[in-house]
Protein backbone atom coordinates (compact mmCIF):
# COMPACT_ATOMS: atom_id res chain seq x y z
CA UNK A 1 0.00 0.00 0.00
CA UNK A 2 1.50 3.30 -1.08
CA UNK A 3 1.64 6.13 1.44
CA UNK A 4 -1.48 8.26 1.25
CA UNK A 5 -3.38 5.74 -0.88
CA UNK A 6 -6.99 5.28 0.22
CA UNK A 7 -7.59 1.96 1.97
CA UNK A 8 -11.19 0.70 2.22
CA UNK A 9 -12.49 0.06 5.72
CA UNK A 10 -12.97 -3.51 6.90
CA UNK A 11 -16.37 -2.59 8.36
CA UNK A 12 -18.27 -3.21 5.15
CA UNK A 13 -15.64 -4.12 2.60
CA UNK A 14 -13.91 -7.46 2.54
CA UNK A 15 -10.18 -7.40 1.79
CA UNK A 16 -9.03 -8.79 -1.56
CA UNK A 17 -8.11 -12.46 -1.20
CA UNK A 18 -4.40 -13.23 -1.33
CA UNK A 19 -5.03 -16.64 -2.90
CA UNK A 20 -7.65 -17.86 -5.29
CA UNK A 21 -10.19 -18.96 -2.69
CA UNK A 22 -13.80 -18.95 -3.75
CA UNK A 23 -16.19 -16.75 -1.73
CA UNK A 24 -18.07 -18.43 1.11
CA UNK A 25 -21.30 -18.77 -0.84
CA UNK A 26 -19.89 -20.36 -4.00
CA UNK A 27 -20.17 -24.00 -3.00
CA UNK A 28 -23.24 -23.63 -0.81
CA UNK A 29 -26.82 -24.21 -1.81
CA UNK A 30 -28.94 -21.17 -1.15
CA UNK A 31 -31.45 -21.69 1.69
CA UNK A 32 -34.88 -22.69 0.45
CA UNK A 33 -36.48 -19.67 2.06
CA UNK A 34 -34.28 -17.37 -0.03
CA UNK A 35 -34.61 -19.13 -3.39
CA UNK A 36 -38.36 -19.49 -2.92
CA UNK A 37 -38.96 -15.77 -2.70
CA UNK A 38 -36.05 -13.96 -4.31
CA UNK A 39 -37.16 -12.83 -7.75
CA UNK A 40 -35.39 -12.09 -11.01
CA UNK A 41 -36.77 -9.65 -13.57
CA UNK A 42 -35.33 -9.98 -17.06
CA UNK A 43 -34.72 -6.55 -18.59
CA UNK A 44 -33.87 -6.00 -22.25
CA UNK A 45 -31.57 -3.14 -23.13
CA UNK A 46 -32.86 -1.47 -26.29
CA UNK A 47 -29.22 -0.68 -27.04
CA UNK A 48 -28.90 -4.32 -28.16
CA UNK A 49 -31.36 -3.51 -30.94
CA UNK A 50 -29.54 -0.48 -32.36
CA UNK A 51 -29.33 -0.92 -36.15
CA UNK A 52 -31.02 -4.29 -35.95
CA UNK A 53 -31.27 -6.16 -38.23
CA UNK A 54 -29.17 -3.64 -40.20
CA UNK A 55 -28.53 0.08 -40.30
CA UNK A 56 -30.46 0.33 -43.56
CA UNK A 57 -33.46 -1.67 -42.31
CA UNK A 58 -33.52 -0.86 -38.60
CA UNK A 59 -36.71 -1.86 -36.82
CA UNK A 60 -39.10 0.78 -35.59
CA UNK A 61 -39.25 1.43 -31.86
CA UNK A 62 -42.58 -0.36 -31.64
CA UNK A 63 -41.22 -3.44 -33.39
CA UNK A 64 -38.25 -3.49 -31.03
CA UNK A 65 -40.40 -3.28 -27.92
CA UNK A 66 -42.77 -5.96 -29.25
CA UNK A 67 -39.74 -8.18 -29.87
CA UNK A 68 -38.67 -7.73 -26.23
CA UNK A 69 -42.11 -8.86 -25.07
CA UNK A 70 -42.18 -11.78 -27.50
CA UNK A 71 -38.75 -12.92 -26.24
CA UNK A 72 -40.04 -13.19 -22.68
CA UNK A 73 -38.51 -10.08 -21.16
CA UNK A 74 -40.23 -8.42 -18.21
CA UNK A 75 -39.20 -4.90 -19.13
CA UNK A 76 -36.80 -2.62 -20.95
CA UNK A 77 -34.04 -0.19 -20.10
CA UNK A 78 -32.90 2.87 -22.03
CA UNK A 79 -33.04 6.63 -21.79
CA UNK A 80 -36.81 6.60 -21.50
CA UNK A 81 -39.28 8.87 -23.25
CA UNK A 82 -43.09 9.01 -23.04
CA UNK A 83 -43.24 6.93 -26.23
CA UNK A 84 -41.38 4.09 -24.53
CA UNK A 85 -43.94 4.12 -21.75
CA UNK A 86 -46.90 3.97 -24.10
CA UNK A 87 -45.44 1.09 -26.10
CA UNK A 88 -44.32 -0.84 -23.01
CA UNK A 89 -47.85 -0.65 -21.64
CA UNK A 90 -49.25 -1.76 -25.01
CA UNK A 91 -47.11 -4.91 -24.97
CA UNK A 92 -47.52 -5.57 -21.25
CA UNK A 93 -43.91 -4.96 -20.23
CA UNK A 94 -44.11 -4.37 -16.51
CA UNK A 95 -40.77 -2.72 -15.78
CA UNK A 96 -39.28 0.40 -17.36
CA UNK A 97 -35.75 1.12 -16.14
CA UNK A 98 -34.40 4.57 -16.86
CA UNK A 99 -30.91 5.70 -17.74
CA UNK A 100 -28.98 8.88 -16.95
CA UNK A 101 -25.42 9.75 -17.98
CA UNK A 102 -23.73 12.63 -16.18
CA UNK A 103 -20.48 12.52 -18.13
CA UNK A 104 -19.20 16.10 -18.24
CA UNK A 105 -22.68 17.13 -17.09
CA UNK A 106 -23.72 19.93 -14.79
CA UNK A 107 -25.02 18.80 -11.36
CA UNK A 108 -27.68 21.48 -11.73
CA UNK A 109 -29.26 19.21 -14.38
CA UNK A 110 -29.55 16.18 -12.07
CA UNK A 111 -33.12 16.84 -10.99
CA UNK A 112 -34.31 17.50 -14.54
CA UNK A 113 -32.82 14.25 -15.80
CA UNK A 114 -34.20 12.16 -12.95
CA UNK A 115 -37.64 13.70 -13.27
CA UNK A 116 -37.72 13.03 -17.03
CA UNK A 117 -37.04 9.34 -16.44
CA UNK A 118 -39.68 9.12 -13.72
CA UNK A 119 -42.27 10.80 -15.91
CA UNK A 120 -41.49 8.26 -18.64
CA UNK A 121 -42.29 5.41 -16.26
CA UNK A 122 -39.04 4.64 -14.45
CA UNK A 123 -38.73 3.60 -10.84
CA UNK A 124 -35.28 2.04 -11.17
CA UNK A 125 -32.75 4.36 -12.83
CA UNK A 126 -29.23 3.37 -13.90
CA UNK A 127 -26.60 6.12 -13.71
CA UNK A 128 -23.23 6.40 -15.43
CA UNK A 129 -21.48 9.06 -13.35
CA UNK A 130 -18.76 11.51 -14.34
CA UNK A 131 -15.55 10.68 -16.22
CA UNK A 132 -12.48 8.47 -16.01
CA UNK A 133 -10.44 11.27 -14.46
CA UNK A 134 -13.01 12.44 -11.90
CA UNK A 135 -11.44 12.12 -8.43
CA UNK A 136 -13.39 9.75 -6.16
CA UNK A 137 -13.96 12.53 -3.63
CA UNK A 138 -15.67 14.69 -6.25
CA UNK A 139 -17.61 11.75 -7.67
CA UNK A 140 -18.89 10.97 -4.18
CA UNK A 141 -20.00 14.57 -3.77
CA UNK A 142 -21.86 14.37 -7.08
CA UNK A 143 -23.52 11.09 -6.14
CA UNK A 144 -24.73 12.50 -2.83
CA UNK A 145 -26.15 15.50 -4.70
CA UNK A 146 -27.92 13.22 -7.17
CA UNK A 147 -29.33 11.03 -4.40
CA UNK A 148 -30.66 14.05 -2.56
CA UNK A 149 -32.40 15.25 -5.72
CA UNK A 150 -33.91 11.79 -6.16
CA UNK A 151 -35.21 11.89 -2.59
CA UNK A 152 -36.88 15.23 -3.24
CA UNK A 153 -38.56 13.90 -6.38
CA UNK A 154 -39.51 10.63 -4.71
CA UNK A 155 -40.55 7.28 -6.12
CA UNK A 156 -37.26 6.44 -7.83
CA UNK A 157 -34.29 4.21 -7.00
CA UNK A 158 -30.88 5.15 -8.39
CA UNK A 159 -28.01 2.74 -9.03
CA UNK A 160 -24.45 3.83 -9.76
CA UNK A 161 -23.15 1.73 -12.64
CA UNK A 162 -19.66 0.28 -12.81
CA UNK A 163 -18.34 1.37 -16.20
CA UNK A 164 -15.15 2.32 -17.97
CA UNK A 165 -14.69 5.99 -18.83
CA UNK A 166 -16.72 6.82 -15.71
CA UNK A 167 -15.76 7.49 -12.11
CA UNK A 168 -16.27 3.75 -11.44
CA UNK A 169 -13.86 2.49 -14.09
CA UNK A 170 -11.72 0.46 -11.64
CA UNK A 171 -12.45 -1.54 -8.49
CA UNK A 172 -10.24 0.78 -6.46
CA UNK A 173 -12.13 3.90 -7.49
CA UNK A 174 -15.53 2.25 -7.13
CA UNK A 175 -14.90 0.95 -3.63
CA UNK A 176 -13.36 4.21 -2.50
CA UNK A 177 -16.50 6.03 -3.64
CA UNK A 178 -18.61 3.43 -1.83
CA UNK A 179 -16.73 3.92 1.42
CA UNK A 180 -16.71 7.70 1.17
CA UNK A 181 -20.45 7.65 0.56
CA UNK A 182 -21.05 5.42 3.57
CA UNK A 183 -18.93 7.64 5.82
CA UNK A 184 -20.68 10.80 4.62
CA UNK A 185 -24.26 9.51 4.78
CA UNK A 186 -24.29 6.45 7.02
CA UNK A 187 -25.87 4.55 4.13
CA UNK A 188 -24.57 1.79 1.86
CA UNK A 189 -24.33 2.85 -1.75
CA UNK A 190 -26.41 1.03 -4.37
CA UNK A 191 -24.25 -0.13 -7.26
CA UNK A 192 -25.19 -1.67 -10.59
CA UNK A 193 -22.29 -4.05 -11.14
CA UNK A 194 -21.25 -4.69 -14.72
CA UNK A 195 -18.32 -6.96 -13.92
CA UNK A 196 -17.13 -7.08 -17.53
CA UNK A 197 -15.29 -3.80 -16.97
CA UNK A 198 -13.46 -4.94 -13.86
CA UNK A 199 -12.52 -8.25 -15.48
CA UNK A 200 -10.81 -6.53 -18.38
CA UNK A 201 -9.04 -4.03 -16.12
CA UNK A 202 -7.74 -6.85 -13.90
CA UNK A 203 -6.91 -9.36 -16.67
CA UNK A 204 -8.92 -12.16 -15.07
CA UNK A 205 -9.75 -15.69 -16.17
CA UNK A 206 -12.56 -18.19 -15.49
CA UNK A 207 -10.62 -19.70 -12.60
CA UNK A 208 -10.67 -16.51 -10.57
CA UNK A 209 -13.78 -14.60 -11.71
CA UNK A 210 -15.73 -15.27 -8.52
CA UNK A 211 -12.83 -14.88 -6.09
CA UNK A 212 -11.67 -11.57 -7.54
CA UNK A 213 -14.97 -9.99 -8.56
CA UNK A 214 -17.24 -10.98 -5.67
CA UNK A 215 -14.84 -9.89 -2.91
CA UNK A 216 -17.27 -7.21 -1.68
CA UNK A 217 -20.37 -9.33 -1.09
CA UNK A 218 -22.23 -6.75 1.01
CA UNK A 219 -22.21 -4.33 -1.91
CA UNK A 220 -23.25 -7.02 -4.38
CA UNK A 221 -26.12 -7.99 -2.10
CA UNK A 222 -27.24 -4.37 -1.84
CA UNK A 223 -27.73 -4.12 -5.61
CA UNK A 224 -31.09 -3.69 -7.30
CA UNK A 225 -29.72 -4.01 -10.84
CA UNK A 226 -27.11 -6.21 -12.48
CA UNK A 227 -25.84 -5.81 -16.03
CA UNK A 228 -24.81 -9.25 -17.21
CA UNK A 229 -22.60 -9.16 -20.29
CA UNK A 230 -20.43 -12.22 -21.00
CA UNK A 231 -16.73 -11.39 -20.75
CA UNK A 232 -13.29 -12.77 -20.18
CA UNK A 233 -10.13 -11.05 -19.00
CA UNK A 234 -9.29 -9.72 -22.45
CA UNK A 235 -12.66 -8.79 -23.95
CA UNK A 236 -15.47 -6.81 -22.35
CA UNK A 237 -17.93 -8.73 -24.51
CA UNK A 238 -17.69 -12.25 -25.89
CA UNK A 239 -20.12 -14.16 -28.06
CA UNK A 240 -22.93 -16.04 -26.35
CA UNK A 241 -23.29 -18.49 -29.24
CA UNK A 242 -20.90 -20.14 -31.66
CA UNK A 243 -22.14 -22.38 -34.48
CA UNK A 244 -25.55 -22.61 -32.87
CA UNK A 245 -24.32 -23.62 -29.41
CA UNK A 246 -23.15 -21.81 -26.31
CA UNK A 247 -19.58 -20.58 -26.70
CA UNK A 248 -16.90 -21.81 -24.30
CA UNK A 249 -16.52 -18.24 -23.06
CA UNK A 250 -20.24 -17.96 -22.34
CA UNK A 251 -20.25 -21.24 -20.42
CA UNK A 252 -17.46 -19.96 -18.16
CA UNK A 253 -19.26 -16.68 -17.71
CA UNK A 254 -22.54 -18.38 -16.76
CA UNK A 255 -20.73 -20.37 -14.06
CA UNK A 256 -19.69 -16.99 -12.65
CA UNK A 257 -23.31 -15.82 -12.83
CA UNK A 258 -24.35 -18.74 -10.66
CA UNK A 259 -21.84 -17.54 -8.05
CA UNK A 260 -23.07 -13.96 -8.47
CA UNK A 261 -26.71 -14.94 -7.94
CA UNK A 262 -25.80 -17.18 -4.99
CA UNK A 263 -24.06 -14.22 -3.40
CA UNK A 264 -27.08 -11.97 -3.89
CA UNK A 265 -29.55 -14.58 -2.64
CA UNK A 266 -27.41 -15.35 0.43
CA UNK A 267 -28.46 -12.07 2.08
CA UNK A 268 -31.58 -12.64 4.23
CA UNK A 269 -32.90 -9.22 3.22
CA UNK A 270 -33.05 -10.33 -0.41
CA UNK A 271 -35.59 -13.11 0.03
CA UNK A 272 -38.34 -10.54 -0.59
CA UNK A 273 -36.50 -8.50 -3.22
CA UNK A 274 -36.26 -8.49 -7.00
CA UNK A 275 -32.97 -8.29 -8.87
CA UNK A 276 -33.34 -6.56 -12.23
CA UNK A 277 -30.99 -8.46 -14.55
CA UNK A 278 -30.08 -7.15 -17.98
CA UNK A 279 -28.46 -9.55 -20.48
CA UNK A 280 -26.57 -6.66 -21.99
CA UNK A 281 -25.09 -7.28 -25.43
CA UNK A 282 -23.66 -4.29 -27.24
CA UNK A 283 -24.26 -3.84 -30.98
CA UNK A 284 -21.83 -3.53 -33.85
CA UNK A 285 -20.85 0.00 -34.86
CA UNK A 286 -19.47 0.93 -38.25
CA UNK A 287 -15.72 1.29 -38.23
CA UNK A 288 -15.20 -1.16 -35.39
CA UNK A 289 -16.18 1.10 -32.48
CA UNK A 290 -18.76 -1.18 -30.86
CA UNK A 291 -18.75 -3.92 -28.26
CA UNK A 292 -19.74 -6.33 -30.99
CA UNK A 293 -16.96 -6.91 -33.52
CA UNK A 294 -16.72 -8.37 -37.01
CA UNK A 295 -17.34 -12.10 -37.07
CA UNK A 296 -19.46 -12.30 -33.92
CA UNK A 297 -23.21 -13.00 -33.90
CA UNK A 298 -25.54 -9.99 -33.88
CA UNK A 299 -26.22 -8.54 -30.44
CA UNK A 300 -29.97 -9.05 -30.23
CA UNK A 301 -30.25 -12.80 -30.96
CA UNK A 302 -27.41 -13.43 -28.50
CA UNK A 303 -29.15 -11.27 -25.88
CA UNK A 304 -32.30 -13.40 -26.25
CA UNK A 305 -30.31 -16.61 -25.77
CA UNK A 306 -28.49 -15.06 -22.82
CA UNK A 307 -31.79 -14.15 -21.18
CA UNK A 308 -32.75 -17.82 -21.12
CA UNK A 309 -29.36 -18.93 -19.86
CA UNK A 310 -29.43 -16.38 -17.04
CA UNK A 311 -32.81 -17.75 -16.00
CA UNK A 312 -31.22 -21.19 -15.76
CA UNK A 313 -28.28 -19.77 -13.78
CA UNK A 314 -30.73 -18.14 -11.36
CA UNK A 315 -32.40 -21.49 -10.73
CA UNK A 316 -29.00 -23.16 -10.22
CA UNK A 317 -27.94 -20.55 -7.68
Amino acid sequence: MQAGRHKPSAQIFESEPKTQILPFFFNQKSPIENTAMSQIAHIANLWSLVNHPSAAKQWSLEKKIKACADAGFDGITTGLTPEHRVLAEKYDLKHLLGFVSTSSGDPKDFATRIRAQKEAGAVQINVQMDDHDTPPALATKHWIMMMREAEKIGGVVLSLEVHRDCCTETPEKTYEIAERYQKATGEMITINFDFSHFSVVKHLGPGNYAARLLDHPALVQNSDQSHCRPFNGHHCQVAVTYKGKLSDEAKSYLDFCVALFKCWKAAPKNKNRTLFVCPEMGPYHEGGAGYNISGLPPAWPDAVVLRGELAKAWKRA
